[in-house]
């Protein structure tokens, strides 16, 4: 089999699930700039997800978001993803909007906010059971501003003791997934911080409990491929949330800050066998200025780009260098593989499968944008204020 052969045969293995927010009026924490055409519905979202699927070939899973994409009837919802050849994905927990956890959730001091926290965790999981869902995404914005505010230790304890009794109503085939997340609301000291921190709670819990890593949560010049290969030579890393920064948690276009970066990470996904094993590769991103669709679209193209370059470092030639100790050869080898333009490769693998090279392009022309701001007038449009 050549190179290109094994590129080609390996992304067809892979996944990318797009966030149900995305396709929302979302941005930043200044301002949301509402665009017509937004979704008014979970089901919309799913609609516009399907498109995404329908250009790309490779985003057949939705993550949702609760309570952003409540419904009566989630069974109904599932069922409404696969008419459009999709499937939901993780659920995600919000105990971060609403007034009761402006000192914390399943850390606030109170125990009856803890309580009202740990309910809504316990009713994500009834959600998965009714989705069908393997995943439950958690992030706290729990922490402190000010030394002395709380107690730090305890904290940690009555965080273990949420994650405890949440793992324990985890089914057979379900996942936690720990998030953390450097600063931000909290900007003294955040319960969950760092990924030592996530992991040391997953590693008391089980083996169902796993390691979420955000591009973005993390502090300016972190090495984040080492977490990446640490996290799987461990057994766990659960998933990514791709997306990119330039100051703090941006949530920009993955790929687009940095694409070495995501070169780098992806080659020690490879490396690590984490492309072949149940990590999910997520998209956590807010499109606040662009065309919210297409603004998907190019992120999983983006993270196809990076894998593919990724599986075509030659693993042989960079043993050989390493073990020789030849510095500048053991680079060469990665930035040979960096520097390959795989696009027309990318081409092809899309032609191959029924799909228009040009994603993007295939998009513009479906006459989809011009549908929706047609047909989705009144209502409420689905987002969040800043």
């Amino acid at each position: 089999m050549t190179p290109s052969s094994a590129v080609k045969a390996a992304l067809s293995s892979q996944v990318v699930e797009t966030p149900s927010w995305a396709y929302g009026n979302s941005g930043t924490r200044f301002k949301v700039f509402a665009q017509a055409g937004v979704p008014r519905t979970p089901q919309e979202k799913l609609d516009d997800a399907a498109r995404v699927h329908h250009h790309t070939g490779v985003a057949p899973t939705v993550a949702l978001h609760i309570p952003w994409d409540r419904v009566d009837d989630y069974a109904a919802l599932a069922a409404h993803a696969r008419e459009r050849g999709l499937r939901l994905g993780a659920i995600n927990a919000n105990v971060f909007q609403e007034d009761d956890y402006k000192l914390g959730s399943v850390t606030h001091p109170d125990a009856a906010v803890r309580r009202k926290a740990l309910a809504h965790l316990m009713e994500c999981v009834d959600i998965m059971d009714a989705t069908g869902s393997r995943d439950l995404k958690l992030w706290f914005s729990d922490g402190t501003n000010y030394p002395g505010q709380d107690d730090i230790r305890a904290r940690q304890d009555r965080l273990a003791e949420a994650l405890t009794a949440v793992y324990e109503r985890l089914g057979e085939e379900q996942r936690m997934l720990l998030e953390y997340k450097l600063f931000e609301p909290a900007f003294y000291m955040t319960d969950v911080p760092d990924w030592g921190t996530a992991y040391a709670h997953c590693l008391k819990l089980g083996p169902k409990a796993q390691v979420v890593v955000d591009t973005g949560h993390h502090a300016p010049g972190t090495n984040i491929e080492f977490i990446v290969a640490t996290l799987l030579r461990e057994g766990r890393l659960g998933g990514f949330d791709f997306n990119s920064r330039f100051y703090a948690d941006d949530d920009l276009m993955v790929g687009a800050a940095d694409p070495f970066q995501l070169f780098r990470i992806m080659y020690e996904v490879v490396r690590g066998g984490g492309f072949t094993s149940d990590v999910a590769f997520m998209l956590d991103q807010c499109h606040n200025i662009e065309p919210k669709i297409p603004a998907i679209i190019r992120s999983v193209m983006n993270v196809q780009e990076a894998t593919a370059k990724a599986l075509l470092v030659d693993a042989d030639a960079l043993a050989a260098a390493q073990r020789a100790g030849d510095v500048l050869g053991a680079n060469e080898v990665l930035m040979d593989a960096y520097h390959t333009d795989v696009r027309p490769l990318l081409r092809e693998w899309r032609q191959e499968r029924g799909l228009d090279p040009d994603p993007v392009a295939a998009y513009r022309r479906s006459g989809w944008a011009e549908r929706i701001v047609a047909e989705r007038q009144g209502g409420q449009q689905a987002g969040w204020g800043a």
